[in-house]
């Protein structure tokens, strides 16, 4: 195949401008200290979630005045604890991990959303000011027996 004079022009000129735009764009990311969100980031050894704290008692624990730790470990079809119990109004910090594979964590309603990963610790804070019981179910398939998977958060 034979390309003119002017298309090898053309072409070396789009494909300079290319590599100039992703070597401006890397040196942009790397310079200004780009890197992904580590806020709360921390991993916890995935056998031995059971024995670690604070997952060793999963549950619902008061830290000030209508605010609210929980404290949920994912497991196959399931999560730990069945039902939380919070308060009109309160501000609940979610702390959640799994033990075998990656699960979802999706609060019906609401903006949480989150994948759970084994061993990884995911954070989120959501403020219930409706009463009402609300859904907590696996949105990330993982195994026959997924569509099980669920708990409730009761707010009153």
């Amino acid at each position: 195949m034979h390309l003119h004079r002017l298309e090898k022009i053309w072409l070396s000129f789009g494909i300079a401008m290319l590599a100039v735009f992703l070597i401006v764009l890397g040196a942009t990311a790397f310079g200004s200290g780009m890197k992904p969100p580590s806020e709360h980031h921390h991993a916890i050894d995935p056998t031995k979630v059971s024995e670690t704290a604070p997952f060793d008692k999963p549950g619902l624990t008061q830290t000030g005045d209508k605010q609210y730790e929980a404290v949920l470990v994912a497991y196959a079809f399931g999560y730990e604890p069945q039902t939380l119990e919070v308060p009109v109004g309160s501000t609940v910090d979610f702390m959640i991990t799994s033990s075998d594979v990656v699960h979802g964590f999706n609060i019906i309603g609401t903006n949480v959303n989150l994948m759970v990963e084994p061993g990884e610790v995911s954070h989120i804070s959501h403020v219930f000011d409706k009463p009402g019981e609300y859904l907590i179910i696996c949105n990330e398939y993982c195994g026959t027996g997924h569509e099980y998977m669920k708990t409730t958060i009761v707010v009153k």
